[in-house]
């Protein structure tokens, strides 16, 4: 499943919003396509100023983290040519894998609650608003220990671990910017899962250690362990 949100576009003024809204389908579709994922193959919904993409098994879920993420952002730039500046975009992503049940209203999963808390975490927010990047990444823990971890074409050092915890919902997420990465940081691979990085500096600036926090500032206490999706 692959969510992708709009920075901020209750700021701008309707027909940007309009513009933007009809711009981010055709930057998602391209993305997908790029790493090999029609998009009449995949189940989409609308949701305010997001995108919900479920995408079927038979496709690579590394493509989705390895490929559609910079993917993405040379969309962003297109469009962000193309439009008038109050109607550039900027975009949070998050990538999680799950089962989904179909009914006649739409969808519903405990995956699909899980992604969206990822993709509204404080930490998301913080980490776009910080970089000088169109993109910000997050992805879940079975992602990143699946697929990043493993990876031959990324590199893991560049993701930053995040506890993100709302309601029902609490676990160790990993959040990276496709065009601006962080530096190259080992240690973070050996961090403890309750020692999240803080996100709340830009790129490139040397990154602490901290508790994490729910999105209010209140401290958390050890990540939770991962369940099979």
């Amino acid at each position: 499943m692959v969510l992708v949100d709009v920075e901020e576009s209750g700021a701008q003024a309707l027909p940007h919003q309009l513009c933007v809204r009809a711009g981010l389908y055709t930057m998602v579709a391209e993305a997908l396509a790029a790493a090999g994922v029609p998009w009449k193959a995949c189940y989409s919904e609308d949701r305010d100023d997001s995108v919900v993409v479920l995408v079927p098994p038979e496709y690579s879920k590394a493509r989705l983290v390895e490929v559609l993420p910079e993917a993405l952002v040379r969309a962003v730039h297109r469009h962000n040519a193309s439009s008038h500046h109050d109607a550039r975009a900027r975009l949070r992503v998050a990538v999680h894998a799950g089962e989904v049940v179909f009914g006649q209203d739409g969808v519903a999963s405990t995956s699909l609650t899980m992604a969206f808390r990822l993709l509204n975490t404080a930490s998301l927010t913080m980490a776009l608003a910080a970089s000088p990047g169109v993109a910000a990444m997050i992805v879940s823990r079975l992602i990143f220990d699946d697929i990043v971890r493993h990876s031959a074409s990324m590199d893991p050092a560049t993701f930053r671990p995040v506890e993100v915890a709302f309601r029902e919902i609490r676990d160790l997420a990993w959040i990276a910017l496709p065009d601006c990465p962080y530096p190259p940081d080992p240690t973070v691979l050996q961090r403890p899962t309750a020692d999240p990085v803080p996100l709340g500096t830009a790129p490139g600036s040397p990154a602490s250690t901290g508790s994490g926090t729910d999105g209010t500032g209140r401290g958390l206490g050890p990540a939770l362990p991962s369940h099979p999706a």
